[in-house]
């Protein structure tokens, strides 16, 4: 299987949702969720990013135990969030931890087949990438989540487009977006002209994009085709991590055949489906049940 990169900081969160709840805080982040579902889809992922010292023992023995390596900078905290759900699914994240920006990128291996940039709250500058970039030619996979949340007065995540935002775009072979990321960046509402939105996404300068819809599916748009992607139907407890693993799925069916977009998209939905069933970095991501929904989905 191949060797991916993630540069994105790892967060220990608090998880309150109408089903269930988290004991304390636990593992998660945008690349760091990618990561342990690409492990156990068989990948060797590594995790850049900065951890302190207040969770630096509890993120070694995580690792260890989902079987992703990892290449820290130190910090004096760890990132992380409160994240409360309503019963609609929106979200309120109120801060718990601030971790700083990478500032360099981790030296990059020959062999790297897939990059990933997944920030929490803006720790992957535009020069991180063109960092990146100058070391590898491997395509780049943004999950914009991070680079689009600032802190606001009352110590709430607020979202904001940022104007470097298209010389990042450019770098970029794929950009997932879920609804509200692609309202902030293109000023469209996907539900009401998903199309539209997805094309405008693109728009900004990336080869792929990718638009996530929670339960309406997905819409990936590259420059040629324009594919509806079926979600699998589930029961949701914890929506966190859902675009994070869904990428996940993507680049595991991409890197095999980056021509069979539908079958990448329909991966991204098993792999996320399986992770919003429970809550947390323990998710029972087994090859044979994403196989299975995978064929569900591909009859749709």
């Amino acid at each position: 299987m191949a060797s991916i990169l993630a540069f994105g900081n790892p967060v220990y969160d608090e998880i309150i949702t109408p089903s269930v709840s988290t004991a304390g805080r636990v593992l998660s982040g945008c690349s760091t969720n990618a990561c342990l579902a690409l492990a156990r889809l068989g990948h060797q992922a590594t995790l850049v990013g900065r951890v302190g010292p207040d969770f630096q023992d509890m993120f070694a023995a995580d690792l260890a135990r989902f079987g992703v390596a990892a290449f820290t900078y130190p910090e004096t905290q760890t990132g992380g969030f409160r994240l409360v759900y309503d019963r609609r699914g929106d979200r309120t994240l109120d801060v718990l931890g601030v971790a700083g920006p990478i500032t360099q990128a981790h030296p990059i291996s020959a062999d790297i087949a897939a990059i990933i940039i997944g920030p929490i709250l803006q720790e992957t500058p535009l020069s991180l990438i063109k960092d990146i970039c100058s070391h590898s030619s491997a395509p780049i996979f943004l999950d914009p989540q991070g680079m689009l949340r600032r802190i606001g007065a009352d110590g709430r995540v607020e979202h904001y487009a940022p104007s470097d935002f298209p010389d990042v775009a450019r770098h970029c072979r794929v950009i997932k977006a879920n609804e509200l990321e692609t309202r902030v960046l293109t000023g469209i509402e996907p539900r009401s002209d998903t199309s539209v939105a997805a094309s405008a996404l693109r728009a900004l300068g990336c080869d792929i994009a990718i638009v996530t819809l929670a339960e309406a599916g997905s819409f990936i748009d590259d420059g040629r085709r324009q594919i509806a992607i079926p979600a699998y139907s589930t029961d949701a407890r914890d929506p966190t991590g859902a675009g994070d693993t869904y990428m996940a799925g993507f680049i595991h069916a991409y890197l095999a055949d980056p021509d069979d977009l539908y079958r990448a998209g329909c991966t991204g939905a098993a792999v996320a489906s399986i992770w919003i069933e429970h809550t947390g970095p323990d998710v029972p991501i087994m090859q044979d049940e994403v196989a299975r929904r995978l064929d569900v989905l591909l009859l749709q």
